[in-house]
């Protein structure tokens, strides 16, 4: 197992009771709760970047042009 660093972390009351109860509940410890949440929310913000470095090259079009093909084709 990889050595685990100690942080303080501040958080709301509501939301360290929730964290407390589901830690109860599921048997994982709030710190492992934590872990796997950013874990996540790196993980969808690596995707996000490639997404963006992937549709780079693709051409923009300006909001007024999107209204303008909406409005020709009848969607507006």
């Amino acid at each position: 197992m990889a050595q685990l660093k100690r942080a303080t972390v501040y958080f709301e009351p509501s939301l360290h009771k929730a964290l407390r109860v589901k830690a109860a509940h599921t048997d994982y410890s709030l710190s492992a709760l934590v872990n796997e949440a950013v874990r996540r929310t790196l993980a969808e913000d690596a995707e996000d970047l490639d997404s963006f470095e992937h549709r780079a090259k693709e051409p923009s079009l300006s909001f007024e042009e999107v209204l303008k093909d909406m409005k020709r084709r009848g969607k507006l």
